[in-house]
């Protein structure tokens, strides 16, 4: 007998016993139901001789843990086993409306059959989940060689690789190009490029944008969608919920972010792996082990009125940042005395009795003012939209695709021309904490910050793209704010190709904001080795406490604009 189905049917035969010394009836039926999937996992293996065609067993999982909570319990455990999950209107799990409720999925992998959403938390409060594992099968995206390049390098000839999606299932997004020998970034990504399908083997790129040094034998990565059921974002999104704890969760891959929190308060990421999965534990037989994880961002918080605490976590290889703890910008239209026309980014997260942030266009920040009142108005004008449309920001919102207009009454006059920003200063993921973690391999920033009164501390970042660590708001995207008592501390940065610490603001009208845009940071005990720039850079700043970094001179070592109130600047 093949040894992966004498392990199987061995496996099956201690879970029936366990069952039966339970008691449980439910457990029973489950672990009858798994032992069975595994021995025809296990036969199917056997007849193939060894090709693992399909692994896992089909399981209602979403049932298993609506009867278990049905039955009044707060401490599920779901057996370990590898299970395939088919979703349920785009979603393999859902979990809403519970509280003080723990799942222990300990040994226990999620193979979600479409490239749609993994598991969504909603309206949840002191939810554990711990364990879990989470693999897509088919992938979110597909793996091959560049075998051609046109004279100009701007059409790519594609052979996939057998074992990943074919030609078919290819879409215009997240196309990434790796050096075969490290394995690692050739450089960022292509943004702008279009996909064309010769064979179900074979894909031709054709991209805009300079030359980025790809060579012929380059493995690429490029996005895909299998789900004829539809499809949403992001493997793990929790939304509206409090002191969620999830523990011990390892995700494979993702369509989009790996975990993606909207309005929530003090999540817990303890210990989570995001990484791309080696060839001795793969799903299947690959041509090629896996060159990355997910397609987008790691962990992505964003309105936290408590922010989160992301604690020993990984991440590496995934097609964005690994962090990014934000809120949203509104931009202020007209102001007349207290009142002010503000265009919403999409939703107005803003509501009476906020504290709100101020910034001219200019970059000036404001004192904060209280919000008394909103009241929706409607659609922008076509000043507005001239206006947008001569702006340094994402393209839809140049284009005028934001959310409606509003009037903000304020508790006090303000002058402020159009362009300034405003935000709410208690939705943005204060008081957050990343410490302990190990990043770096991916296409962009490491841990990017636009929140106040937290801590990055005791981290590791290598090969990021980007900056490892960025305390900044961005314009470009709408997405604020600045920051108030940021400490970053203790962390190590290794051969990143952006700047190792990077604290600065530049305004909607351009240039660098002035000193008072971020207040009270503390960059202390880091070391910053090999970066491509400037190893700590630090504008718009007034009270900076720097002291006791080691840092490379090659590349600029410490560079301060805009800065006053200076505590120290010892470094090594």
């Amino acid at each position: 007998m093949n040894t992966d189905a004498g392990n199987g049917l061995r496996h099956c035969s201690t879970e029936t016993q366990e069952a039966s010394r339970s008691g449980s009836r439910l457990a029973m039926l489950f672990r009858s139901t798994l032992c069975t999937g595994i021995m025809a996992c296990a036969s199917a293996i056997a007849q193939e001789g060894g090709q693992d065609v399909m692994i896992g067993t089909d399981l209602d999982l979403q049932g298993f843990l609506d009867t278990e909570l049905a039955a009044g319990k707060k401490r599920v455990v779901v057996p370990p086993g590898q299970y395939r999950v088919t979703p349920r209107k785009r979603e393999h799990l859902r979990l809403a409306g519970l509280s003080a409720v723990e799942i222990v999925a300990e040994g226990v992998e999620m193979i979600c059959t479409e490239t749609t959403r993994a598991l969504t938390i909603v309206d949840c409060n002191d939810l554990k989940l711990k364990g879990l594992t989470i693999d897509y099968d088919p992938l979110p995206y597909t793996q091959g060689r560049i075998i051609k390049l046109s004279q100009d390098n701007t059409v790519h000839d594609i052979e996939l690789f057998d074992g990943y999606p074919a030609a078919e299932y290819v879409r215009n997004s997240k196309y990434e190009i790796f050096r075969p020998d490290t394995r690692t970034l050739r450089f960022g990504s292509y943004h702008q490029f279009s996909a064309e399908v010769l064979d179900a083997g074979h894909i031709r790129v054709t991209r805009k944008g300079r030359y980025m040094g790809e060579k012929v034998g380059d493995i690429i990565a490029i996005g895909t969608s299998t789900a004829p059921g539809g499809q949403i974002p992001h493997a793990v999104y929790t939304s509206h919920s409090a002191g969620v704890v999830l523990e011990g969760i390892t995700l494979y891959a993702s369509n989009c972010f790996g975990f993606l929190e909207s309005d929530c308060k003090a999540t817990h990421y303890l210990r989570c792996k995001i990484d791309r999965r080696a060839p001795g534990g793969d799903l299947k037989q690959r041509a090629q082990p896996r060159i990355r994880s997910l397609n987008a961002d790691a962990y992505h918080s964003k309105h936290a009125t408590i922010g989160p605490r992301i604690e020993a976590c990984v991440a590496k290889f995934m097609g964005d940042d690994c962090i990014n703890i934000c809120g949203d910008y509104h931009l202020v239209m007209a102001a007349n005395g207290t009142r002010l026309r503000v265009l919403a980014k999409r939703k107005l997260n803003i509501r009476a009795g906020d504290p709100l942030e101020v910034v001219a266009y200019d970059g000036r920040r404001l004192p904060d003012a209280e919000v008394i009142s909103t009241r929706k108005l409607g659609e922008t004008t076509a000043e507005e939209l001239a206006f947008l449309s001569k702006q340094r920001m994402h393209a839809p919102f140049r284009q005028g695709k934001l959310g409606p207009t509003y009037e903000i009454v304020v508790d006090r006059e303000m002058a402020l021309p159009m362009g300034s920003t405003i935000r709410s200063a208690n939705r943005v993921g204060n008081g957050f904490s990343v410490v302990d973690c190990d990043f770096g391999f991916n296409r962009s920033r490491g841990i990017l910050i636009k929140a106040s009164q937290g801590e990055v501390r005791d981290n590791r970042m290598e090969g990021c793209w980007g900056e490892a660590i960025k305390v900044s708001p961005e314009f470009w995207w709408l997405e604020a704010g600045s920051s108030n008592d940021v400490k970053i501390v203790g962390n190590r940065i290794l051969n990143c190709l952006g700047k190792g610490i990077a604290v600065y603001a530049i305004p909607g009208k351009g240039g660098t904001a002035p000193a008072g845009a971020h207040n009270d940071i503390v960059i202390e005990n880091n070391i910053v080795t090999k970066t491509a720039q400037t190893s700590i850079w630090v504008t718009s700043t007034r009270g900076l406490t720097l002291r006791n970094n080691t840092v490379d001179d090659a590349e600029g070592g410490v560079v301060l604009e805009n800065c006053d109130e200076l505590v120290g600047q010892e470094t090594e």
